[in-house]
């Protein structure tokens, strides 16, 4: 048993050492913050996109680092998720993208805005969170490929637009989304009218689907068509 003085010097030490360790984790912490929140790359397009999205109150719906109405979906890697031209057509349109299901409000924005809105995201997704927000355990096997993951070679010579939007959705080999069925063998399911015919109007093929009209311009189609047949 400690005496009242040992007791009274195993106090004072303790705690003085417990303080300086604090004090050491605080700074080290504060040390760390400036790169691992990308602060120097806040751009001008950015800190507007953050205006936007305080003045639309977003967090009242979505959450950014875990921090919001966890009633919309979480967008802190959104850009890395969906693409910034997916994004750029679902901001002009929020319908466009889940026709007939989404509840997201139709703002209106100017293509400047939705750029500064996209700067955003961008840069939020930049920042080191470790890891967070994290793959679920269960993800299904057909998901976005880790960044820095290489294509497989059917996909690099995919359309840009494939690349930049239908990929956020769809999954070829194992690499895209899984929001729509993978593509895999299409061109033994599909001739080359009928992937005209779902590019141009989804719905008139099969009313109710899910899968959006993009209002494809036609020389964006034909080259989409002419890859899809590849698929084997």
């Amino acid at each position: 048993m400690l005496s009242k003085s040992q007791a009274k010097v195993f106090f004072l030490v303790a705690t003085l050492g417990f303080s300086g360790v604090f004090l050491a984790l605080t700074f080290d912490t504060m040390r760390q913050i400036p790169e691992q929140t990308n602060s120097a790359e806040i751009s001008e397009s950015a800190l507007r996109g953050r205006h936007i999205w305080d003045r639309k109150n977003c967090m009242g719906c979505h959450t950014i680092l875990g921090e919001g109405a966890y009633y919309a979906p979480e967008l802190t890697r959104a850009v890395e998720r969906r693409g910034e031209e997916w994004l750029r057509i679902f901001l002009r349109d929020p319908e466009a993208m889940y026709p007939g299901r989404r509840r997201m409000i139709q703002y209106n924005f100017t293509e400047d805005e939705i750029t500064d809105v996209i700067a955003f995201l961008e840069w939020i997704g930049n920042i080191d969170a470790n890891g967070f927000p994290f793959d679920p355990d269960m993800a299904p096997t057909a998901a976005i490929a880790a960044a820095g993951a290489e294509a497989p070679e059917v996909l690099q010579a995919a359309p840009t637009y494939y690349r930049n939007v239908c990929q956020s959705c769809h999954a070829v080999e194992g690499f895209g989304g899984n929001t729509g069925p993978a593509l895999d063998g299409v061109a033994t399911r599909f001739n080359e009218a009928e992937l005209h015919q779902w590019l141009a109007d989804p719905q008139a093929v099969r009313p109710g689907t899910t899968m959006p009209n993009l209002n494809l311009a036609e020389d964006v189609r034909t080259e989409l068509v002419t890859w899809l047949l590849t698929l084997d």
